[in-house]
């Protein structure tokens, strides 16, 4: 796969995220937001998960930043960006 074929992916983003005690349903009712793919309460270090898919880092990061860092009952949040997309065949 050339550089070519990656910059023509959409960007796989897993953001998870740590909240004030009883509110990781608000977060998850984000998944109403453009690019977010699934969002769910988690239990563990984190209290949520959300899957955003994105053209590229800059729709990546408004989402993250805007929609996700802003909203006032996230602490922390830390985001993992996939690099393997594998082909799944039809």
């Amino acid at each position: 796969m050339t550089s070519k074929d990656l910059r023509q992916k959409a960007l796989t983003a897993f953001v998870m995220i740590k909240v004030k005690p009883g509110t990781s349903e608000d977060i998850v009712r984000s998944r109403r937001i453009k690019g977010v793919k699934i969002a769910s309460s988690v239990i563990g270090r984190f209290d949520a998960v959300v899957v955003i898919e994105a053209a590229n880092l800059e729709e990546l990061e408004k989402i993250i930043y805007e929609m996700i860092e802003q909203h006032p009952d996230v602490l922390h949040t830390e985001t993992l960006i996939s690099i393997f997309h594998p082909h799944v065949p039809d």
